[in-house]
């Protein structure tokens, strides 16, 4: 059986949680500090495309800069295919948030967007923690509370700067 390239997990892994804490922060700040569905939709829309991209293009252009200073193939890894998993995790990842807003009101689809979110970076690492033979619980907790400190100061923000 193929086992699956480190280098291809970690692109994985690191899109799915950057998204989940970027994109729920970016969306609790402007519920709080616009109050306007359309604000919100745009500046999310507007931040998963360009995340997603700048952190496809990013892994790309990393990982090859990486192999040309190693002078080797690291792990026989693909840096086209390592950054469109980066840009593709980055993608589902930010729906989880962003989807309660395209549906729900407000305040409804900050509480929902935070709640689901902060469950998908649990999941993430407990999962995470699973496949490194590390505590399970202890690695959700670990990736929550990075996260909920990212939409805490997303909240902060979106009311200092309140428009």
């Amino acid at each position: 059986m193929r086992t699956f390239n480190q280098e291809y997990l970690r692109s994985v892994l690191f899109g799915l949680e950057d998204s989940l804490v970027s994109t729920t922060g970016l969306i609790a700040g402007l519920s709080v500090g616009a109050n306007d569905k359309k604000v919100v939709v745009l500046g999310a829309v507007v931040a998963i495309a360009i995340e997603a991209i700048s952190m496809g293009a990013g892994e790309y252009l990393s990982d090859g800069a990486v192999q040309e200073l190693e002078k080797i193939k690291r792990h026989r890894d693909n840096p086209a295919f390592s950054g469109l998993l980066m840009m593709l995790s980055y993608l589902v990842a930010g729906m989880v948030p962003f989807l309660p807003v395209l549906i729900l009101g407000y305040p409804a689809s900050l509480i929902t967007s935070v709640a689901a979110a902060f469950a998908g970076l649990f999941v993430l690492g407990f999962v995470k923690g699973k496949l490194m033979n590390v505590h399970p619980f202890r690695g959700g907790l670990k990736i929550l509370i990075v996260g909920g400190l990212a939409t805490i100061i997303g909240v902060f923000a979106g009311l200092i700067f309140r428009i």
